[in-house]
C-alpha cells in the first residue's frame, strides 16, 4: 500500500512536469524586448515578440525632415532590419532602390524605399532629438519615446531569447485574456509574475 501510494505520488509530480516540458518545447520561439532609459536606468516598456514578427521604428529626419519607417522582425532573439522607408512629402511612392545604397541614402537625403535588407542587432540607443518623434511599435503597444525621456534623453533596445518564465507569464496573460482573472495588471496575474520573474511584470 505505502508503495502505491508512493508511485501515485511520483506520478502526480512528474506528469504535470513532463507536460509542461512538452508544451514548452512545442511553443514557437520567442524574443523579450525591453526599452529602458540610459540616463537612470528606468525600465520603459517590455514583452515578448514571436519570432516572425514585426517591430516597426517610426520617426522624423530632421535634417530633411521626412518621415522615415524601419521595419525589423523578431529572429532568434535578435532583430533583424529589413526595410527602410523615406517616405516623400508629397505622397507619391518613393524610388526603389537596392539594400546596398542605404547607408549613402542615409545621409544625402531624399525619399526612397530598400527592401530586402539583413541587418542584425540585439541593442540599440536611440537619442531623442537625433531622431524626430521616434515610436516603437510591437505587438499591440505604441511607446512614443519623447514622452519617457526628455529632449536629448537616450533610450536603450535591447532583445535577447526569452525565457521559460516569461513565456509561461504571456501564455497564462493571453490564455485567459478578457475573463477579469489573470488580466495585466489583476491580483492573480500579479501574483504568478512576482512568482515566476519579477523583472517581467511590467
Amino acid at each position: 500500500m505505502a508503495r502505491r501510494r508512493a508511485l501515485l505520488a511520483a506520478c502526480l509530480i512528474f506528469l504535470p512536469v513532463l507536460a509542461l516540458s512538452v508544451w514548452m518545447i512545442a511553443l514557437p520561439p520567442q524574443t523579450w524586448l525591453e526599452l529602458t532609459d540610459v540616463g537612470t536606468g528606468r525600465p520603459i516598456a517590455s514583452g515578448l515578440v514571436a519570432d516572425g514578427e514585426e517591430v516597426v521604428l517610426t520617426w522624423t529626419n530632421s535634417l530633411f525632415n521626412l518621415p522615415v519607417t524601419e521595419v525589423f522582425v523578431a529572429t532568434g532573439g535578435a532583430l533583424t532590419l529589413t526595410a527602410v522607408t523615406f517616405a516623400d512629402p508629397g505622397g507619391r511612392e518613393p524610388p526603389r532602390v537596392r539594400p546596398e545604397d542605404v547607408d549613402d541614402l542615409y545621409h544625402t537625403g531624399g525619399p526612397f524605399k530598400a527592401e530586402g535588407l539583413s541587418r542584425r542587432l540585439s541593442r540599440v540607443v536611440f537619442r531623442v532629438g537625433e531622431i524626430g518623434d521616434p515610436v516603437i511599435r510591437f505587438g499591440n503597444r505604441a511607446v512614443r519615446l519623447a514622452r519617457e525621456v526628455d529632449f536629448g534623453g537616450a533610450v536603450l533596445l535591447a532583445v535577447r531569447r526569452a525565457t521559460p518564465s516569461e513565456k509561461i507569464v504571456r501564455w497564462v496573460s493571453d490564455a485567459a485574456a478578457g475573463s477579469g482573472v489573470f488580466q495585466s495588471g489583476g491580483m492573480w496575474y500579479s501574483m504568478i509574475c512576482f512568482a515566476l520573474n519579477p523583472g517581467i511584470c511590467r
